[in-house]
């Protein structure tokens, strides 16, 4: 499906600076994204797209960006350069939430600040439902270890969900602050899920109210990025919960280094990332070996691939579906881990372990996986943590690395404490 929604052109914004646009956000706000090389705020829907994001619907997707934009341009939006951004969700029949926004304002990336986000009064949860509940969670990792044995599938990642809500409404704001300060070196982003349609009277801009919805969290994981010819891949596929000992910390980092079963999940990863890349790509740089990345409750292994595009009409959108989904967030083969994760996680992930980010009409742009996130909608709460299972894959060990993921955002929360119920 897909909507356009007619209103005045998209506009540009006097510059600001990345610490401004972070102020700026509200909860109203279209869209914010923060990389290791810019950030965006955008105000307000000039066009939306609302398209299925499947194997067979991939192209589509990045065809009716590339016609929105296109359009965009020739209306003479206000902007040099127009931009679509948004989400895309892991389920392949449901709706991508793509807008070209009326108003975008960009900058360089945040800055490290000491300034600690306005103060808030304490989050209190009155409810907590885990999905599944951990003991079923490790049924479902030994029950995937059971397929790999007997099936042709050599990997699948499964989620689990916690369910809150709270006294009051969560203030946004001062989440992404404290997201963006948490997690410098990653992908801060708040994408308004909500239907831009509400807001066209005083009537629906109250419907609009009650069925506010955002998406935000901090990703460590580039999906891809686009600039001109050059294109970047960054997938991360092997996990160790970091310690407060720096000591243990750094026997940790070099324990997932070494490890045979880590290095198995991450080479599944990067070689179906090369090879979705491949086709398009004059060139393609692949590491020989995995590096460490850190975030502060966990320690990946990385690779960051490197290439030169065969031509500049592949868009960064065209690429991205393309990718969509890795093995580092589904499985593989794709069909099989698809199917595994159907019959063992039984909730539907909407957009947590998608994409999210930005393409532009020149066909640049930057897209991140969609997780260390929370689906907001007032005081209800969804967060999503995933494990990527092997055959040699511990429940207990995975159940584990999955609540140090749930982490980035209860911290993010002020909610130290639900990990300890997580």
């Amino acid at each position: 499906m897909t909507s356009s929604i007619s209103i005045p052109a998209a506009v540009a914004l006097p510059a600001a600076n990345a610490g401004q646009l972070l102020k700026q956000y509200t909860p109203e706000s279209a869209f914010f994204f923060a990389s290791p090389t810019r950030t965006l705020l955008a105000q307000g829907v000039h066009d939306m797209i609302l398209e299925p994001n499947g194997a067979d619907q991939g192209d589509r997707l990045a065809d009716r960006v590339t016609r929105v934009l296109a359009s965009a341009s020739r209306a003479g939006a206000g902007q040099s350069l127009p931009m679509v951004v948004g989400a895309v969700p892991f389920n392949s029949t449901s709706p991508a939430h793509l807008i070209v926004p009326r108003a975008i304002q960009s900058a360089g990336p945040l800055n490290p600040t000491s300034e600690s986000p306005r103060a808030h009064l304490p989050i209190t949860v009155q409810e907590l439902r885990q999905v599944p509940e951990p003991r079923d969670y490790v049924r479902g990792v030994e029950t995937a270890v059971g397929l790999m044995r007997s099936e042709a599938l050599s990997k699948v990642v499964l989620s689990r969900m916690l369910e809150m809500v709270l006294r009051e409404p969560v203030d946004l704001r001062v989440v992404l602050q404290r997201l963006s300060q948490q997690n410098r070196n990653g992908y801060t982003f708040a994408a308004n899920l909500s239907d831009p349609m509400a807001g066209l009277s005083s009537a629906e801009r109250g419907v609009a109210t009650s069925r506010a919805r955002t998406l935000l969290g901090a990703s460590p994981e580039l999906l891809l990025s686009r600039s001109g010819l050059r294109v970047i891949a960054n997938p991360l596929a092997g996990s160790a919960v970091r310690s407060p000992d720096p000591d243990e910390d750094r026997r940790r980092a070099i324990a997932l280094l070494a490890s045979e079963k880590d290095r198995h999940e991450h080479a599944i990863v990067v070689d179906a990332v090369a090879a979705a890349l491949r086709p398009f790509c004059r060139r393609l740089s692949v590491p020989d070996e995995p590096s460490l990345t850190q975030t502060p409750t966990l320690w990946h292994l990385s690779s960051r691939l490197t290439g030169e595009l065969r031509d500049l009409s592949i868009s960064s959108m065209k690429l991205a579906t393309a990718l969509h989904p890795t093995p580092a967030v589904c499985g593989y083969p794709t069909d099989r881990a698809r199917e595994a994760i159907g019959a063992i996680e039984r909730f539907d992930r909407g957009f947590f372990t998608g994409l999210v980010g930005w393409s532009d009409a020149s066909g640049d742009g930057e897209w991140a996986v969609v997780i260390r996130c929370a689906d907001v909608a007032g005081r209800a709460l969804r967060l999503y943590a995933g494990a990527g299972i092997v055959i040699g894959s511990n429940g207990e060990h995975e159940l584990a690395e999955t609540t140090a993921k749930l982490g980035t955002m209860l911290n993010a929360l002020g909610l130290d404490q639900a990990r300890e119920r997580a």
